[in-house]
């Protein structure tokens, strides 16, 4: 033991002399890297919804939009969302077109994997979303009030297309510009003194006589060599010609002719055009008559529009607009019922109605008419009027939990703020048919050049309704793949100047949430943002700036 104790005491004192004597040697002391020092200084933050103060916001969740792959595989995403975030909100798998198949029926094998999920993480789920005009099952929607037709087994024929006597008030197969008033005549005013008339009025003679219309609509669409034949019963109150054009839909003009010119006297005469469909009508489903040229009233009875089949065709039956308004009815109900009883035991709240407000006519409802739409498009307001969004809330009570919290959602409402008002209009417009509104929420898309006061005066706007305000879907561009270290920090300061201003300008109580969109910066595949680096985490997963200027905001939410 003594030998053992003097090697050990002689091994330190060489250990110490060699150390002394070589000290700068060991010397490993170095400035770091700045962007080493900054990604520590980053990566030093905690989980984010760490930062919100359940104090003073005790219902506030904390959210994040991810695809349902990503979520139920159980990999890094879903592991950094259970981390970081309350709330998950689906970016399509939820939607009409996700879970309606071509013959009604319902396919909920992807919720269902979804809600276990979130049930086992402890992460709630948001309901996105039950009324939107895009991600529908659009074949399915059309095909429940496409015509009905019966095949005939005679010889060569002329199929009724649509037509209208104008002796009920059916407007399904034409409507008018805004510079053409439409009304009917009195009964015993029609053709030949039988029945009411048509009456449109154009108080004056405008500079482009198409600038006074009127559309008659039909399906299908014409196609080149097809044979048509219309035929009318026409007068006016002074002598008139007008010309006609071939439209796809109302206002979207393809070409200048289509059923020639028609002339017209204080008396009625029967106008009788065929033509073969040329190249250049293809794919046309609405005639416009261009009243233009004279201010005067003009008069409409007996339109028909036939189509001519060379072995014997079918009777094509149009459904009537209540009959088409009646279907879609009870098919957004069906659609409507069925999400809320399979999600209602764990989704306790709803985006209701997404994206109502046209962005041109910011008061006013977004409409397909008029647009060549995508296969995945269905306004549903388009034959349920005005009152779809109250029917959508009214069928959302109705299923859902007594308690669930129901929202609208629309975008662009810190760019435009005529469209936030309108949004607010439409809000009053719901409640004043009985239906009640919880929240309103705000997509923001934004980028780091956006306007920061007009973000401070949304959220002024929103605040005043005394709704709860959710903050849906947050991402903010920075506008190019070549991105610097100054426009990360400009990124970083617009996410904290978000949740800053949703601090300051929405009362606690109001607060339902905020929801970023998108966990990490978009794939150059991506169909969301592609390429953009739009997110608190890169797609290594590595936090970026502008994770700590949004933690930085949770923190300050008092």
């Amino acid at each position: 033991m003594n030998k053992l104790y003097k090697m050990a005491l002689l091994s330190c004192t060489v250990a110490t002399v060699w150390s002394c004597a070589n000290d700068s040697v060991l010397n490993f002391e170095y400035d770091k890297p700045e962007s080493i020092a900054n990604q520590e200084k980053i990566d030093a933050y905690k989980d984010l919804k760490t930062y919100v103060d359940r104090s003073s916001n005790p219902d506030f969740k904390l959210g994040a939009g991810i695809s349902l792959s990503e979520y139920v595989s159980g990999g890094v995403v879903k592991r950094l969302v259970d981390r970081n975030f309350d709330e998950i909100t689906m970016g399509y798998e939820m939607k009409h077109g996700a879970v309606v198949k071509n013959d009604g029926t319902f396919d909920f094998s992807g919720i269902d994997k979804l809600l276990t999920a979130s049930n086992q993480s402890g992460v709630t789920v948001f309901g996105h979303t039950l009324c939107w005009h895009a991600n529908q099952n659009a074949t399915y929607l059309k095909s429940l009030i496409a015509p009905i037709i019966i095949p005939s087994t005679g010889g060569p024929s002329w199929d009724l297309v649509t037509e209208n006597d104008f002796e009920a008030d059916n407007t399904s197969n034409y409507e008018v510009n805004s510079n053409i008033t439409a009304s009917y005549t009195a009964a015993g005013q029609g053709a030949n003194g039988v029945g009411r008339a048509l009456k449109l009025t154009n108080t004056a003679v405008r500079a482009n006589d198409w600038e006074a219309q009127l559309f008659v609509k039909f399906s299908p669409a014409v196609q080149a060599g097809e044979k048509y034949q219309l035929s009318m019963d026409v007068r006016s109150d002074v002598n008139a010609s007008y010309s006609t054009q071939a439209h796809v839909t109302p206002g979207a003009y393809k070409h200048w002719d289509f059923f020639g010119t028609i002339s017209s006297t204080p008396t009625w005469t029967t106008y009788t055009k065929e033509i073969t469909v040329s190249a250049e009508q293809a794919t046309c489903g609405a005639i416009a008559f261009n009243l233009g040229k004279a201010a005067t009233n003009y008069y409409f009875d007996n339109i028909t529009l036939k189509k001519y089949n060379p072995t014997g065709g079918s009777t094509i039956i149009e459904k009537t607009a209540e009959e088409k308004k009646n279907i879609i009815d009870q098919s957004l109900e069906k659609w409507i019922s069925e999400m809320m009883k399979k999600c209602s035991p764990a989704v306790k709240a709803w985006d209701v109605v997404n994206e109502p407000m046209d962005d041109g006519k910011p008061y006013e409802l977004k409409t397909g008419v008029g647009k060549t739409l995508a296969s995945d498009e269905f306004f549903w307001q388009d034959y349920l009027g005005k009152d779809y969004a109250v029917e959508a809330f009214r069928l959302a009570r109705k299923y859902g939990n007594p308690a669930d919290k129901l929202f609208i959602n629309d975008y662009n409402l810190e760019y435009n703020l005529d469209k936030c008002k309108g949004l607010i209009k439409y809000v009053e417009y719901i409640e004043s048919k009985g239906q009640k509104v919880d929240g309103i929420a705000t997509q923001m898309h934004i980028s780091i050049n956006s306007n920061k006061e007009n973000i401070a005066s949304m959220f002024q706007l929103l605040a005043a309704t005394g709704k709860l305000i959710k903050v849906s879907e947050l991402d903010i561009a920075v506008g190019t793949s070549n991105v610097t270290a100054n426009m990360l920090q400009k990124q970083a300061e617009m996410y904290k100047y978000v949740v800053d201003m949703y601090t300051k300008h929405i009362p606690a109580k109001q607060r339902y949430g905020i929801t970023v969109w998108g966990v990490t910066d978009s794939k150059k595949d991506s169909s969301w943002l592609p390429g953009e680096k739009q997110a608190l985490w890169d797609l290594q997963f590595t936090r970026k700036s502008a994770y700590t200027g949004f933690a930085d905001g949770l923190n300050g939410m008092k």
